[in-house]
């Protein structure tokens, strides 16, 4: 009896403690960016072949460098997450990790997963560290400083198409560009609806993420809906480039007028229901128009 409560003691522990890193890495959203890096990768003109073998060693390396900004993320900001409700459960916050055992987790999986990127490409891995230094060294202090840290952040936000594609194409040509430019303009609307929802709990914690000093109000909306627009013309330069074709055209276009019909929405009901209905649709917009892109590649 004794052997079988350790026993189950023991998993539940076990179960418990990859739960924790799970909740470290962010692993929704670590999924998110290695979905879009993947994506990428498969669209760069020399990909012509998917080598699943290629695909989840690349999946790998992109999942352990975005784990690894994640944690330090949550290293840095442990005090103020324990002061939101959203991110007091988070490990280290919580008081569950050591910060000793979450750096020793950040180090070795960000070089190993920058060792992996460099296996496709030496450009790929820069681009790869130069992501993670920024996102976990200058977004996330600045956070509190200023809302331009959302304008900073996109950048490593957005780095992942830029390295799919340099490690499929081993260069930066311009539809990884373009990628990382439908990426960056994305993430304005999406995270601003994000802040809009929690700015009570950013407010506690001391973060500066709105476009305006007044919080939710119509000129963070309209900013919204200015950058749900910079998404139409950057929408149809893959068409005009030969990456994809005239069906993807069609789907992008009618994605990025879904958008901007959401952030309007917004504006005009300044909710936090209008809030989320853009939230969700960002989650979908995404997804939605590289699998388009990528179902009609056409690029040789």
């Amino acid at each position: 009896m004794t052997q079988d409560t350790n026993s189950s003691n023991s998993s539940f522990k076990l179960a418990g403690k990859l739960q924790d890193y799970k909740l470290l890495i962010k692993f929704s959203l670590s999924i998110m960016v290695v979905f879009s890096a993947l994506i990428s990768y498969l669209l760069a003109p020399k990909v012509k072949v998917y080598d699943w073998w290629a695909i989840l060693l690349f999946s790998l390396g992109g999942m352990l460098v975005t784990g690894s900004a994640n944690t330090i993320n949550q290293i840095v900001e442990k005090d103020t997450d324990a002061l939101m409700k959203r991110t007091a459960n988070r490990p280290v916050a919580a008081g569950r990790m050591s910060v000793e055992e979450a750096w020793t987790f950040a180090v070795i999986s960000g070089v190993g997963g920058v060792l992996i990127l460099w296996h496709f490409s030496f450009l790929a891995a820069v681009l790869a560290a130069f992501s993670l230094f920024v996102y976990a060294f200058i977004y996330t202090p600045l956070k509190k400083v200023s809302s331009v840290a959302v304008l900073v952040g996109a950048i490593p936000g957005s780095l992942p198409c830029l390295i799919g594609w340099a490690a499929g194409n081993d260069d930066l040509s311009a539809g990884g560009w373009v990628l990382f430019a439908l990426q960056f303009f994305w993430q304005f609307p999406h995270f601003w609806a994000i802040a809009w929802i929690a700015h009570k709990d950013y407010t506690t914690a001391g973060f500066k993420l709105m476009p305006s000093n007044e919080g939710p109000d119509k000129y963070s909306a309209i900013q919204a809906i200015l950058y749900s627009l910079f998404l139409l013309p950057v929408g149809v330069i893959p068409y005009f480039i030969g990456m994809s074709g005239i069906v993807s055209l069609v789907i992008v276009l009618i994605a990025n007028l879904f958008m901007i019909g959401q952030c309007v929405r917004l504006y005009r009901e300044m909710t936090v229901k209008a809030a989320r209905r853009v939230m969700f649709s960002s989650y979908i917009y995404l997804p939605v128009v590289l699998l388009a892109l990528l179902a009609n590649k056409t690029s040789v």
